[in-house]
Order: structure tokens, then C-alpha cells, then sequence
């Protein structure tokens, strides 16, 4: 049996963001929610698509 992961959840990883900016989380459990909601998916596809940040 194989395991699919579940597709980035956006809106749990801008929560997650938000609420460790607000100072309600310590960094590490931050770190564990960005990562199981498929963070790291979201990074990659941008790079793969050529995104580069734009200078503010």
C-alpha cells in the first residue's frame, strides 16, 4: 500500500504563519505545522515554475 500525502492546505499554512508573527507560537511547533500542511510542496513548485520574489 502506498501513501499519497495530502495536497498543501494554503490557508493552514498562512494561519500558522500568522499566528507565529502574533507571537501565539513558539518557532519549532510553527516549523511542524508549515511542514505537514505541504509547505515544502508549495516552495518547490514555485521554483519550478521560475517564481522569484520581487524586491519591495
Amino acid at each position: 500500500m502506498s501513501f499519497d500525502p495530502p495536497a498543501p492546505d494554503l490557508k493552514k499554512i498562512i494561519a500558522a504563519w500568522e499566528t507565529w508573527e502574533r507571537g501565539e507560537e513558539q518557532p519549532g511547533k510553527t516549523i511542524a505545522i508549515l511542514k505537514t500542511a505541504g509547505l515544502d510542496v508549495v516552495l518547490r513548485d514555485l521554483v519550478a515554475r521560475g517564481w522569484s520574489p520581487v524586491s519591495q
